[in-house]
């Protein structure tokens, strides 16, 4: 008997770039990294845009136009601006991926190009996807327009749609070549989605960095107050810490564990459940709520610092009970637990709380204690209701 082995590594490397008015004539940012990308050929640039950001950007899709009008010698850009729905359905719909994937065919996008999505974080993870399939792989940017997108999903390397009902049933391990965090798009989000993306950033802090959480705490009231000053430094240092954790751990999720995914067993079910009604970051927020509540109940997370977490999640303005967390005897949201398993492999890994900033994974969880943990949540909920 005989036997070959093969072994090699890949590098991947690309650079988040933060910055605001991308797309004025007077910022170079986006050109100079095309003149700094080396290429015997001309390169294509085929943009997917969320068509909520057209709507509160009404010039948008000019000033793109405007912008590469003046680098015509550097890139080619493909004319025909796609734009398609934002939020949840760009991944519930199958017939998205087929225009992208049309768009790539009909307009000769070859694998050293680029497709460039611009959204939400639920439109860069089907542009991605879509890139991802087309060819093996074409380049992609993303230029992400939400708190939730520019702090975590927009950085990372994952590209997803949804299937057969379940969040994220198809995708990728892709990183981008780059991203553009331009906070002037940050400017137009309502008060849900600018609070949704927080979640994002408490979460990375409870399971990383008491400091962080320490500052978020501190800023709660000016972060609700739409601070901008607050939000660039809670974005810039929430999407340093997911970058530095991609680097130094299991970037392709090789393994059973996701640390990076605390309080989400429960917020996909949520989402799934609410028919995609609540936002992933109010989801995240309650998720956060009911795995510090289950850490409490088993000794690991002291009173004090449990009050600390749910007082600044509710000072922020989230909610932190959703009625269909009690549906069926919570049987519902308990599906999550076995979900969740599978979507990982291997064994139940669950990341919850020894302190703020210690997080620590579990491979089993009680029902009860996560009964009792909502029903908490409910009670509380009620008494601020009454307040």
């Amino acid at each position: 008997m005989s036997h070959l082995q093969q072994s090699f590594s890949v590098r991947f490397e690309y650079n988040v770039f933060f910055t605001e008015k991308l797309f004025n004539t007077t910022n170079p940012l986006l050109a100079d990294f095309f003149a700094q990308q080396a290429s015997e050929t001309r390169k294509k640039i085929l943009f997917v845009i969320d068509s909520g950001v057209v709507a509160t950007h009404p010039d948008l899709l000019s000033d793109i136009k405007t912008y590469f009008a003046q680098y015509a010698d550097l890139v080619d850009l493909i004319p025909d601006l796609i734009v398609i729905p934002g939020g949840e359905i760009s991944k519930n719909e199958p017939a998205l991926v087929d225009q992208l994937v049309d768009a790539v065919d009909r307009y000769g996008v070859d694998r050293h190009s680029y497709m460039i999505a611009l959204g939400g974080g639920s439109v860069l993870d089907m542009v991605g996807f879509a890139a991802a399939i087309s060819h093996r792989g074409i380049r992609h940017i993303r230029i992400p327009t939400t708190v939730l997108s520019q702090n975590d999903s927009g950085v990372g390397v994952k590209n997803s749609v949804n299937y057969r009902g379940k969040k994220n049933f198809l995708g990728t391990f892709v990183p981008p070549v780059a991203v553009f965090n331009d906070s002037d798009f940050l400017t137009t989000l309502d008060d849900r989605d600018w609070r949704s993306g927080i979640s994002e950033a408490i979460k990375v802090a409870l399971i990383k960095d008491v400091a962080f959480f320490g500052w978020i705490e501190s800023n709660a009231e000016a972060l609700a107050a739409r601070d901008m000053t607050s939000m660039q430094y809670l974005v810039h240092r929430c999407a340093q810490m997911h970058l530095e954790h991609i680097a130094s751990g299991d970037p392709f999720e090789m393994g059973s564990s996701r640390p990076l995914d605390f309080g989400h067993w429960s917020a996909h079910k949520l989402e799934q459940l609410t028919n995609f009604e609540l936002r992933h970051g109010e989801a995240v927020a309650i998720g956060i709520a009911l795995d510090s509540l289950y850490s409490q109940q088993i000794g690991w997370l002291t009173d004090a610092d449990t009050t600390r977490i749910l007082t600044t999640l509710r000072t922020l303005g989230f909610s932190l009970y959703q009625p269909m967390l009690d549906a069926n005897n919570s049987e519902g949201i308990l599906k999550g637990l076995s979900e969740f398993r599978e979507h990982l492999g291997g064994q139940l890994t669950i990341m919850l709380l020894q302190g703020i900033g210690k997080g620590v994974e579990v491979h089993e969880i009680d029902a009860d204690r996560v009964r009792r943990s909502i029903a908490t949540l409910k009670e509380q909920e009620q008494s601020v209701q009454l307040v």
